[in-house]
């Protein structure tokens, strides 16, 4: 049997996990200095969350640990089961080094497990929609060595873009001086942000005003979009209406398959901040 594993920025719902039997390692959150690890779905309340940010509440996150990977790894290794795991971008977290490093310790421990650790260069559903594709696979009854080749392949052409709505959590982040934060804000400038070719989180254009940002978005899914019939998913970290917003400019341009909205999960969303939207998809390219 082939067991699927993801961490929990993949952003997957309950129902997602538990319909494809995906295996979940959680990252952790702090909110002012209570710890809580990730949940999934309705486990985690967005709307409190990103309500306690906008009211002043500090946000920390931490990494999966090599030990909690050989714990949730080891039983299925032992029951002489292929593991494999996709991870948040290295680009952005120290998680895939972490499953890596564990994936090398059950292999001297089990010198015939089959482990594969992929990193999908992205987060979020950018993450997600790549462990729903393998588990697609998993289920029409393909190998392992393909399904690995495969998404492998597959993660060069998901797309990321996403838009914040206060500027002070990629200042806090490094991504932007303080000087370009407050110019930013004072006009109201919107950042549109791409997971990169790499992993990282980069600029790929600026505009004035939330609308027009998530014009530009919609207008990168038309120019970039492979199948307009393909699933496309939506985050937002309480911004419900921008979400809205979003699906309606990318059916405009054509969009016509399965859509999936979620709020941002914690990890991810501690460094976007709250208003954020993201919109994720299969491209010709990043």
């Amino acid at each position: 049997m082939i067991k699927l594993f993801t961490d929990t920025t993949a952003n997957l719902t309950k129902e997602l996990v538990e319909k494809h039997n995906i295996g979940l390692v959680s990252l952790a959150y702090t909110l002012d200095g209570v710890e809580s690890a990730c949940g999934t779905g309705p486990d985690f309340d967005g709307k409190a969350f990103y309500g306690a940010m906008r009211n002043g509440a500090e946000a920390k996150t931490s990494m999966v640990s090599v030990g909690e990977f050989v714990d949730a790894f080891e039983p299925y290794v032992k029951n002489g089961d292929s593991i494999i795991f996709f991870g948040i971008s290295s680009g952005i977290s120290g998680t895939i080094n972490s499953a890596e490093i564990a994936a090398d310790e059950l292999r001297d421990r089990y010198p015939s497990a089959k482990i594969a650790v992929i990193d999908t260069i992205a987060a979020g559903l950018g993450e997600g929609f790549q462990v729903l594709g393998a588990a697609e696979l998993i289920e029409k009854g393909e190998p392992f060595l393909k399904i690995v080749k495969i998404c492998e392949l597959r993660r060069k052409n998901m797309c990321q873009f996403f838009t914040v709505d206060d500027l002070k959590y990629l200042r806090k982040g490094g991504r932007i001086s303080a000087a370009a934060a407050a110019v930013g804000t004072v006009l109201n400038i919107k950042p549109i942000l791409i997971g990169s070719d790499d992993g990282h989180i980069v600029s790929c254009g600026k505009v004035r005003g939330s609308m027009k940002s998530l014009i530009a978005i919609a207008d990168k899914y038309s120019e970039l979009v492979l199948d307009k019939t393909a699933r496309v998913g939506i985050t937002h970290a309480d911004n419900p209406a921008a979400a809205e917003a979003l699906e309606r400019l990318v059916r405009e341009r054509g969009f016509d398959g399965e859509l999936i909205v979620a709020d941002f999960e914690p990890v991810c969303g501690s460094h976007v901040g709250p208003g954020s939207v993201a919109l994720f998809f299969m491209g010709e390219h990043k």
